[in-house]
Order: C-alpha cells, then structure tokens, then sequence
C-alpha cells in the first residue's frame, strides 16, 4: 500500500511539472506565434533600430525603448548589485548566525510586495526629492533605477547569502590558521569560492529589473525619446506593453507582441545564464 501511494504521489508531482511547463511553453508560443510574423514582415532592423514609434503612422521603431530598458537596467544593477552583495557578505560573515536568521527572511520579504507600493514611493517621495535638489521632472531614469535597484535587492541577498554559506567552513578555517585576518579570507577565499552563485544572483536580479513594469510606468516618465540624463524621462519596452495593448489593433496589436518577443528572448538569456553560473558553481563542488 506504501508503495502504491508513493508512486501516485510522485505521478502527481510529475503531473505538477509538466503542467507548469506546459503552461511555460504555451505563453512562449502564443507571444512567438504574435509577434514574429510581424518581426518579419516589418524588418527586424527597422524595428529594433528605428527611434520613431507612431502607431497611427503605421511606425514602429522601438530603439529609444531599447535604450531606455538598458540604461534603466544597468543603472538599476549599480544600486542594488553592491548593496546586495555587500549585506549579503556582512549578513553572512560579520553577524551573529541568530541576527542573520532574523534580519534574512525580513529582507526576503520585500520580494513579496507589490510593485505598485515601490512606485507609489517613488513618486510621492523620490521623484519630488529629485526634482528639488537636481532638476528636470522628477519622474525619470534616475528614479526608474534606484526603485528597481531596491526592488532587486531580496534576489542578490537571498541568493548570494545561499552561496557564500555553501562554501566549506574549512576553507574559512584553512585561511584564518595561515594567518589571514577576517577580512582577506572573506575577499580572498569565501568570496571567490561563492562567486558563481553571487554572479547568478546579479543576473537573476537584472532579469528582474528589465521584466518589472508598473514600477517603472509609474516613475520613469514615459517619454519616448532616447535619454541624454539620467534626468531625462523615459519609457521601457515593458511600460510600453502595458500602456498600449488596452486599446491597440492590427499592427498596433502585432508590435506590441513583437517587443514581447525581444523581452522573452532577453530574459531567457539571462535565466539561461544565470543557471550556467549556478552549474559551474556545484561543478566546482
């Protein structure tokens, strides 16, 4: 009787998966299935390489919106890369294990609220604050970046934490009895030996901050024009989606699925290489 309820248990686990991933390869199909034909029929270099969006004058080129999505990522990346890195080194090597225990699940609880919570902060509190002291609208690509930096600070110190605690304790200890002080072997030694789960952890934290939307229809402004300051506003490819799919038709329509397309494809790189950073690090193991 053991046996037979262990195998229907683990047929429905199996059943679980393959839903889930049929589901995964259903959206993929429905969003190429949408997009591509338009890729193909409008040129995929006038597409991506255009800087003018008129849908009413059948216009398409998403390039400012590229441009937009990259810098707001990159930019997003230099505020919460190293101050997830670094709590994660601090959390992880400088704190008592009951004060990480505490203070871990805390932060991992960001991740849990919602994005609109961010935007609403950005813009009653940080775009104003940037209008004040540095100029321009306040609703720009400076704020787009430091509100998805914190947004993707519970991925880069959840996981990074996971990794450096994965490293043996005995290479901390190898360390410290040549010598070292805690400091070089957390540089020299710890760091080192987790920095494959730290880089997945950037990169799984840049997937997130290029696929986050109403956060960033909320402070960056929605200006379509490539931006020349980080006070300038802009519109990424994901609030762009979001803003026009309500009410677009035909090719309108089509365009919009077809900068989907360019997002899927985007972020499954990064996934894909995030999970080859995460494999070289239990190779290495």
């Amino acid at each position: 009787m053991n046996l037979i309820g262990e195998k229907g248990v683990r047929r429905i686990f199996l059943a679980t998966a393959f839903s889930a991933l049929s589901a995964l390869l259903l959206i993929a199909l429905f969003i190429i299935n949408e997009g591509v034909p338009f890729i193909v029929k409008y040129g995929i270099g006038d597409f991506l390489l255009a800087s003018t969006w008129n849908p009413k004058e059948g216009q398409f080129g998403i390039f400012p919106m590229v441009v937009a999505s990259i810098w707001v990522t990159l930019g997003a990346m230099l505020v919460g890369a190293p101050l997830g890195v670094a709590g994660a080194i601090f959390l992880s090597e400088f704190v008592p294990v009951t004060v990480m225990r505490i203070v871990k699940p805390m932060i991992e609880l960001l991740a849990a609220i919602p994005s609109v919570v961010f935007g609403f902060i950005g813009v009653v509190v940080l775009a104003p604050l940037i209008r004040t002291y540095l100029g321009g609208p306040g609703l720009s690509l400076l704020a787009g970046c430091i509100i998805l930096g914190i947004m993707i600070l519970p991925t880069v110190i959840s996981i990074s934490i996971d990794s450096i605690q994965a490293v043996p304790r005995s290479y901390r200890e190898g360390s410290l009895a040549l010598g070292a002080t805690t400091w070089q072997t957390v540089h020299m030694v710890t760091f080192r030996a987790a920095k494959s789960g730290i880089i997945a952890s950037i990169i799984l934290g840049m997937g997130r901050a290029i696929g986050e939307t109403m956060a960033v229809i909320m402070v960056a402004g929605n200006a379509v024009k490539i931006p020349h300051s980080a006070l300038d506003s802009v519109r990424s490819l994901t609030a762009n989606i979001a803003l026009e799919m309500s009410y677009a038709t035909g090719l309108h329509r089509q365009a919009l699925f077809a900068t989907g397309v360019v997002l899927f494809v985007v972020i499954m790189i990064l996934n894909s290489l995030a999970i080859m950073a995460m494999r070289k690090r239990v190779a290495k193991k």
